[in-house]
């Protein structure tokens, strides 16, 4: 489904340039939930902002379903860092508000919306203002908004990072059970490595900037996926094998050296 080609990103700093990426070549399945995983600033963030097309590549191509990225990509969801909902809209507003933004019909809508808000968990909730939820509940309906309008890749930017442990994992569960319903291709970019392994079908290793795939590992766990498989023996050995890359190219240093990333 989506072809990324020699990719490279340069950005200007003042009168000189930082390489952000270094031609990246990657391959995602159609219906594949694929993880890519980094230190901060080796350019995972910039590389879905490129896949999405809301940042043009300084070098290569991304295609999507054959068809060259060549400006903003408009059928796909987008769940970010942070969960940016209007403050003066309800929960179910906040997930309308992309089917306002597409000129869809909202009577038609709505009911998905709410739908939508029950499968997470806030059913009961449609009605509340953002500063009425928790983080955990305002990402509930950031994840709704992305998935309002049906379209067949969803892209997630460290959506859980500023979350607690235990919300961080029901989200997770929550997603994995939503992902095992509607089958839709996810790029998810996450610094945490059991989370990387329990969700993915494959997860992409970066280097430190400038971003290069280190790695490439099939994650055969069996699905539908449980939290009590992060005990299984097959489970640490996925993340033993990242905290070994990791370690090699400097990201981990265990004799208390400054570590890259």
């Amino acid at each position: 489904m989506i072809e990324i080609d020699r990719v490279t990103k340069v950005y200007p700093k003042g009168r000189e340039f930082v390489q952000a990426l270094a031609s990246i070549s990657l391959s995602i399945r159609e219906h594949e939930f694929v993880s890519i995983l980094g230190p901060s600033g080796c350019g995972k963030s910039t590389l879905l902002q490129m896949v999405s097309g809301l940042v043009p590549t300084s070098q290569g191509m991304i295609r999507i379903g054959g068809q060259p990225v060549a400006g903003p990509y408009k059928n796909l969801g987008i769940v970010f860092q942070r969960d940016a909902l209007l403050s003066w809209r309800t929960a179910l507003a906040n997930v309308l508000l992309q089917c306002e933004m597409r000129s869809l019909p909202l009577a038609e809508y709505r009911p998905r919306a709410l739908s939508l808000l029950k499968r997470v968990g806030l059913g009961g909730f449609e009605h509340s203002f953002p500063d009425e939820l928790s983080g955990g509940m305002r990402q509930r309906v950031a994840l709704c908004r992305a998935l309002i309008h049906g379209a067949p890749l969803l892209l997630m930017d460290e959506p859980f990072g500023a979350l607690d442990a235990l919300t961080r994992d029901q989200l997770g569960l929550d997603l994995l059970r939503i992902w095992e319903e509607d089958r839709k291709t996810v790029i998810f970019v996450t610094h945490s490595i059991p989370e990387s392994v329990l969700l993915s079908d494959r997860v992409v290793v970066m280097s430190p900037r400038p971003g290069r795939v280190d790695a490439e590992l099939v994650i055969e766990l069996p699905r539908p996926r449980t939290l009590s498989m992060t005990e299984a023996t097959e489970f640490s050995a996925y993340t033993r094998r990242i905290h070994d890359i990791f370690r090699a190219t400097g990201v981990l240093a265990e004799d208390g050296a400054v570590a890259g990333g």
